[in-house]
């Protein structure tokens, strides 16, 4: 009887499963034979129409026949617009777009939600800082959410560029120099905005960025040549990449650098041989902000040339570059690119709107209603709120926080009430007058249970021209005219009789993202006076950092009793900072970038390799590879943070220690909480492979694991390591794994583990 109705279960089970595949490839075979009939229909200047994505026409609701991108719109030459922020708006260009076309194909609207939409989450950089996925794509969730509700289809989201210079300011907007890290983060935020269904009309299509390498720019200069081996590429850059690609993700964007002496938009190695042969990527490819014809500028050849190129690379849209829309014509009647290719271009682009149910339905983003009650709600605040006060990292704490309740605080510095700074970059959506302030988040918590004083203390920097480079976009911090001894003054003054300084400083919102790199990656001079000046007053002194990239602190770690970094962290950035201080929340966040002692040390990365002549002790020895004036250590490391309680790492514990084929392994570590106070603990495994037949790193991150444990309480961390987790590219780009001996590291930062050895063989 039991052996009969295992059958019966297994008969069922394969029924379902051939049911469901093929409900799937009758979806499938619908859509391909709606767009198939389109494309059909489709003159050759209304295809290349869809390959043309311009940005926002600036018009009033009313308006948009009088528009400039009115007439191309009634012409066909239009697949999508990119940056319209209104509801309103997008529904009256859709219905000008399909009621004034010939084919009535309605547009592809997209937008720059990078860290939220209008309830705005921390930068990237401090979001990764989390170690948790589930934040992770809650907040591409939300973003997808609201961004929907405003009629947006599309984000050009996640970033996930591997950095290790922090000198480049679009650090702000990526995960880091891990790819282990980084590949998870962009598996979670795809499946954050595009969900399990994207025709349901609270997902929008995601776009992985910059493919690729963009992250590597020479000197740390924005746009700038990079170059290195394929061996590097395919161990250390591509990963996050591929795991967005093996996630769903939609659509890709190319980068504006070269990769082995050919920019990204052009090459076809990069787009169709990689991305689409390789990795199997069906969805369709955009440019960067006219990435294509400033491939003139490489030297690549004319704007008709680099727009052939393009396409015959695989890239199917151009961004505002308007090359394809009007020289692929050309170019196809002289042979040097082919119908076949524009169609399946065009083919690439039509799938993704029927996915998302555009045909059926082209105003299912138009909802004026859900735009009314589903955006910026108290919901939505209260979880931004939430997971920003998981992103702070405490970098240093010398028993000064929390701040104990019934305190006076003296609140100093530029950041400290600057509302339209606490979103930081790439924030296109926010209104900055609703965001909170530390000065305000602060005030509210105290409320009568202590007091609140505050003083400007300093202008964000000296130079008048170098704070407005800070403050673009509307991010203005007003300057004080007094002079820097005077603003000083004022802040000794107010702090005299408080019982701690809260000193909030670091760089303004625009000193990091897009076309923000910086030579120099100290505390601004005018603030660093200011510090200085309030930590000889002798009184407890918290440096609040605002950052959106690693700075250099090594003055500050000396000499500043606690200091806690709380990157750019949106909407709600002033109660959550204010819940940790107080002791509200306990910060759990780790870094996800080495911080350098220096500028000189740059690119300074936890995984790095050996040389022949590796330094054996902590600091110089001649003839070993070494600084004279630093030692080789990162001032912070990788996944380093503290916290308000202490947790204790037992002995690691294995399942074995000689291990062969596709055995697993199971590594144990007990943690314990010996504090006195609930906290979250950031548990990191690292693997070094010690012979290889190329050299390979120092230490991996191979797994992590986030626990909450309460005061006194332990818990048994287990990690399962296959051989899936060992397998690297070879010279030859082979991916497989090798056998031998292994060193298996646990700890709370890249730096503090403990370390046991196995062997594995084959």
């Amino acid at each position: 009887m039991k052996k009969n109705l295992l059958i019966i279960a297994s008969v069922l089970i394969t029924t379902v499963a051939i049911a469901q595949s093929s409900s799937q490839t009758s979806k499938d075979v619908k859509m391909h034979q709606f767009v198939n009939g389109l494309l059909a229909k489709m003159t050759l200047e209304e295809k290349l129409g869809q390959l043309n994505l311009p940005a926002s026409s600036d018009f009033v609701t009313g308006s948009v026949s009088s528009s400039d991108i009115a007439e191309k719109v009634k012409a066909g030459k239009v697949g999508g617009v990119f940056n319209i922020r209104s509801v309103t708006k997008i529904k009256e260009l859709q219905q000008f777009a399909v009621n004034n076309t010939r084919l009535h194909i309605p547009l592809l609207f997209g937008m720059d939600v990078i860290h939220g939409y209008r309830t705005i989450f921390p930068i990237p950089l401090g979001m990764s800082a989390t170690w948790d996925m589930q934040l992770v794509e809650r907040s591409a969730r939300i973003a997808a959410s609201e961004a929907s509700a405003d009629g947006i289809q599309w984000t050009f989201s996640p970033m996930v560029d591997l950095t290790r210079d922090p000198r480049w300011g679009r650090v702000s907007e990526g995960n880091g120099e891990d790819a282990f890290l980084s590949s998870a983060i962009a598996k979670a935020m795809v499946h954050g905005y595009q969900g399990d269904d994207l025709a349901a009309p609270n997902t929008i299509l995601s776009c992985v960025k910059h493919y690729a390498l963009y992250g590597a720019a020479e000197g740390g200069r924005d746009y700038n040549t990079t170059d290195m081996s394929r061996v590097r590429m395919y161990n250390e850059y591509f990963p996050p990449y591929k795991a967005a690609v093996d996630a769903g993700v939609a659509s890709v964007m190319v980068s504006f650098n070269e990769i082995d002496g050919v920019p990204a938009s052009g090459n076809k190695w990069l787009v169709d041989d990689v991305l689409r042969k390789q990795w199997k990527f069906g969805g369709f490819v955009v440019s960067d902000y006219t990435g294509i014809p400033e491939m003139t500028n490489h030297g690549m050849g004319d704007f008709q040339t680099v727009n052939a190129l393009s396409l015959n690379a695989g890239v199917d849209m151009d961004m505002v570059g308007e090359g394809f829309l009007t020289t692929l014509k050309k170019s196809m009647q002289e042979g040097k690119v082919t119908l076949a290719q524009i169609n399946k271009a065009c083919e690439r682009i039509l799938i993704s709107k029927y996915e998302l149910g555009l045909f059926d339905d082209p105003y299912r983003y138009c909802n004026e209603q859900r735009s009314a009650t589903e955006v910026f709600t108290a919901t939505n605040r209260a979880e931004a709120r939430n997971i920003a006060a998981q992103s702070f990292v405490l970098l240093k704490n010398n028993n000064v926080l929390p701040i104990a309740a019934g305190k006076k605080i003296a609140l100093v510095g530029p950041l400290a009430n600057a509302k339209e700074n606490m979103t930081g970059t790439w924030s296109v959506g926010a209104d900055n007058t609703m965001s909170i302030t530390l000065l305000k988040g602060l005030s509210d918590a105290i409320g009568t249970n202590g007091k609140v004083v505050y003083a400007l203390g300093a202008n964000l920097e000296d130079d008048v021209e170098m704070q407005k480079r800070q403050t673009m976009f509307g991010k203005d911090i007003a300057r004080d005219g007094r002079t820097a001894a005077q603003l000083i003054q004022e802040a000794i003054s107010v702090s005299a009789d408080a019982d701690v300084i809260v000193a909030a400083l670091g760089e303004g919102a625009e000193s990091s993202g897009e076309s923000a790199s910086k030579s120099n990656i100290d505390m601004p001079e005018a603030q660093k006076r200011l510090l200085k000046a309030l930590v000889a007053t002798g009184k407890p002194v918290v440096l609040v950092l605002f950052n959106g990239r690693p700075i250099t602190l090594n003055w500050e770690n000396e000499n500043v009793p606690a200091i806690l970094d709380v990157w750019f962290a949106g909407s709600e950035a002033g109660d959550a900072i204010a819940d940790a201080l107080l002791g509200k929340v306990n910060p759990s966040g780790k870094l996800s970038m080495s911080f350098p002692q220096n500028v000189g040390q740059i690119p300074l990365y936890y995984n790095h390799k050996n040389t022949g002549r590796p330094l054996t002790g902590k600091w110089f020895s001649k003839f070993q590879s070494n600084y004279i004036d630093v030692s080789n250590e990162p001032l912070y490391p990788f996944g380093y943070g503290l916290s308000y309680t202490k947790f204790e790492y037992g002995d690691i514990q294995l399942s074995a220690k000689q291990l062969k084929g596709n055995q697993k392994l199971t590594v144990s570590v007990n943690v314990k909480n010996t504090g006195t106070v609930a906290g979250k603990e950031v548990v990191q495994l690292y693997i070094r492979d010690e012979v290889g037949t190329i050299t390979r790193p120092v230490q991996e991150l191979k797994g992590f694991n986030k626990v909450e444990l309460a005061a006194g309480e332990s818990k048994n961390i287990n990690f399962e390591i296959t051989p899936e987790l060992l397998k690297f590219y070879n010279s030859n780009l082979k991916y497989d794994w090798e056998a031998g001996d292994f060193q298996i590291m646990v700890g709370p930062n890249s730096r503090d583990v403990k370390t046991v050895k196995i062997n594995w063989s084959k």
